[in-house]
């Protein structure tokens, strides 16, 4: 007998929603679904291999536990009761301080990742965390706090509005979309194309994204920051600054300090430096100031750069400028479900890095995390504060973060190493113990992040589609461990964790006079909460206090799990609307369009401009069936397209006299990868994918060894990063070309 059964897909931020068949206890087959509220109908190669996702026969079903240095299956009570010991000794000896936390990409697309590892990094009371934002999106975070006060405060492209698009640095039809939620973004921009509006896509490769605009600009790698700043220096020049900012001039600072700022960077005077033609980039400054609304969105290729913080400012200065923000058709902040419903405008705390910093190289925290590329010396480097032992969710470091061979020296040396993840790969092969989750489809799924990066507000929740099959669920296996290091022991009820969380969650609440349920009972809301897993409860808390909620009965027809449960295809809570005073929480209350760090660091910029340019510089590129080194060992995404060459500009293959292989030098390593001549690719500028580099003994992943690609990360010796942000430079670094032999 074979059943349908709904499922949001957890593979990538767009989001979309599926119906998977069902056929003799697993998941046969999935195709979109028609219905969703968000996706209708619309699915990627990705999200169509969910099944052959949720069976790979390479997944882990048991625990692992080092024995005699040999990874070996193990009882999920001998795993535990491992971690119990083994941690704790080292805890017990060094402090939980000595606990590294390193928390991957896919903890942001399931319930348990987003709900439960700031318990465990509490627990320990550990400075030394880690995630794969220091190789991705933390400039866009250090920008929005000190612009508006809040980290996450994001603003994204009202896609459905707009009549002017600038994307720089993303392909959205090869990823989907990032911070910025958008099912079928590809859809999108055809029909942005189709109602008349206009696309330009600033790209030094000419992707897919680029290949559906009216205008492609392509820079020299690396110089997006002071190409805006020209598109700024245009604004004021010419008087395109729009009045009144577009009718938020009472809520900004810092104008005439932007308009300082930008006097340096006339187009005349980065057109070297950026390769672009002055006349150029004044078209673009004039038609983003012309357009009855616009967007500018910028990504990946304009974060993991050495400037990427000043980057992910201008694009929301010139937002601002152009008087595009918090208006439909411009960038606007979503609201999710699940978010604090919003309280009155006023002043807040403003926003802050660097309260404390590493112990090796004195890099300052952002967000309560030290760079992902100074993990290996916090590791190998003896002294007080050493990492002595690490834990791993759901993430592949060695892959993804720069001088990855350095990093599994480090791995090798700890005293005790915990993975939870569901493979044995290139990171978790240095595991003392391996706690694998369950797949997909025995998981439930709410996007507790991605909805506050929506295009669109609606909410979807899935259940499990299938029982587990006998271990622990993810939230169980993080619970567990969260509860040995509060010292209530691994055996103790999971469901303590939640109910401590919901406990002192209405306790603030309550005692918050603009919360929607102030002065009420604690006892009464909990008991207002249904029965069942705790994650649950907890998202049913959260929904019934945000900007949706019932506030537990106080608005009846409000939202509810309950409620979202009965709508299977989510519910549509209708297009962004302007929000900007609610959102700010800076000290000023008001944005901050020329923060002092921002300021300073423009003279960094501004001196680059006289630097001698690099011969090569690198940069990655996405695949549509990729998402980093998530998916190399699923037969239906291997191959075609998704492959680990070296694309570089066909002229510049012929001028060195290249084969077939090319030699590939960076300031961390060398690598040998197939050449593909790309017409698209400007001249001096190569790409290799990020993610690969399978070939490592030790590992459990077949696929993806028989196609393991080169490690792009290797070329990196991670010891350039941006500065404010802490993110490593992966694009724009140099290396030199040569022919394999």
């Amino acid at each position: 007998m074979s059943r349908t059964a709904l499922r949001i897909c957890p593979l990538c931020e767009a989001t979309c929603g599926l119906t998977l068949t069902i056929s003799d206890g697993r998941v046969t087959g999935a195709r979109g679904d028609r219905d969703d509220v968000f996706s209708a109908g619309f699915i990627c190669p990705k999200g169509a291999s969910f099944a052959e996702l949720d069976n790979d026969p390479d997944r882990l079903p048991r625990p692992m536990i080092r024995r005699d240095g040999v990874l070996t299956e193990a009882t999920w009570d001998e795993a535990f009761a491992e971690v119990a010991d083994r941690l704790g000794a080292v805890v017990g000896e060094h402090g939980g301080g000595s606990v590294g936390v390193y928390l991957g990409n896919p903890n942001a697309h399931t319930v348990a990742g987003s709900l439960y590892p700031p318990l465990i990094i509490k627990g320990l009371g550990t400075h030394q965390t880690y995630s794969a934002s220091t190789l991705d999106q933390m400039p866009k975070h250090v920008a929005l706090g000190h612009m508006f006060g809040s980290p996450v405060a994001f603003t994204v492209p009202d896609l459905d509005r707009t009549d002017y698009l600038v994307i720089i640095g993303a392909n959205p039809v090869v990823s989907n979309g990032s911070l910025a939620t958008a099912a079928d973004f590809p859809g999108k921009l055809r029909a942005l194309r189709k109602r008349g509006g206009r696309l330009t896509v600033i790209d030094p490769a000419r992707t897919r994204t680029a290949e559906l605009a009216d205008r492609h600009v392509a820079p020299r790698p690396g110089t997006d920051g002071a190409l805006l700043f020209a598109v700024v220096h245009v604004l004021f020049e010419e008087g395109l600054v729009a009045s009144d900012l577009g009718g938020i001039a009472e809520h900004v600072n810092g104008v005439d300090d932007v308009r300082r700022l930008a006097e340096d960077f006339s187009p005349e005077a980065v057109s070297e430096y950026c390769g672009v033609p002055a006349d150029e980039i004044r078209t673009l400054a004039r038609e983003l100031a012309a357009a009855p609304t616009a967007a500018v969105y910028g990504r990946i290729g304009t974060s993991t750069v050495e400037f990427g913080t000043l980057v992910s400012w201008l694009v929301d200065v010139i937002n601002v400028l152009t008087g595009n923000l918090d208006r439909p058709g411009g960038a606007m902040f979503p609201l999710g479900a699940a978010a604090p419903a919003p309280r009155p405008a006023k002043r807040g705390r403003g926003f802050r890095t660097g309260r404390w910093r590493s112990r090796v190289s004195g890099h300052p925290e952002v967000l309560s995390e030290l760079p992902t590329a100074a993990m290996a010396e916090e590791i190998d480097t003896p002294g007080d504060g050493q990492i002595k032992a690490m834990i791993t969710i759901a993430g592949n470091p060695v892959l993804s973060a720069p001088d990855g061979n350095r990093l599994e020296r480090a791995f090798a040396s700890l005293e005790f190493m915990l993975s939870i993840d569901p493979y044995l790969n290139e990171t978790t092969r240095h595991a003392d113990v391996i706690l694998p989750p369950p797949p997909p489809s025995q998981s439930p799924h709410f996007d507790f992040a991605l909805n506050n990066l929506a295009v669109r507000n609606n909410v979807r929740y899935s259940p499990p589609v299938l029982p587990h099959d006998g271990r622990p669920g993810e939230a169980e296996i993080l619970a567990r461990i969260a509860l040995a290091l509060y010292g209530l022991g691994v055996d103790a009820d999971p469901a303590l964790v939640d109910d401590q969380v919901i406990a002192m969650t209405l306790a603030k609440e309550t005692s918050d006079p603009d919360s929607p349920v102030a002065g009420r009972s604690v006892d009464e809301l909990t008991a207002m909460l249904p029965p069942g897993p705790g994650y649950e409860r907890r998202l049913d808390m959260m929904l019934r206090l945000g900007p949706y909620g019932d506030a537990f009965g106080a608005k009846p027809d409000g939202l509810t799990l309950a409620r979202l449960k009965a709508a299977p295809h989510g519910i549509d809570l209708g297009p962004l609307q302007p929000r900007l005073p609610e959102v700010l929480r800076t000290s000023s209350g008001r944005v901050e369009l020329a923060p002092e760090p921002f300021v300073e660091d423009a003279a960094r910029l501004r001196a680059a401009l006289d630097r001698d340019l690099d011969r090569f510089v690198l940069i990655g590129r996405r695949h549509l069936r990729s998402n980093n080194s998530w998916m190399h060992n699923v037969p239906a995404l291997a191959g075609g397209t998704n492959r680990c060459t070296l694309q570089m500009n066909p002229d510049d293959v012929a001028e060195l006299g290249l084969a077939d292989t090319a030699k590939v030098k960076g300031p961390g390593g060398e690598v040998l990868a197939p050449i593909e001549p790309l017409p698209g690719m400007r001249r001096g500028v190569v790409s290799l994918p990020h993610g690969w580099g399978h070939g490592r003994d030790g590992t459990r992943l077949e696929v993806a060894a028989g196609q393991p690609g080169v490690n792009a990360n290797q070329l990196n010796d991670g010891l350039r990063l941006d500065p404010l942000s802490g993110t490593a430079v992966l694009n724009g670094i140099p290396v030199d070309i040569a022919p394999a032999d």
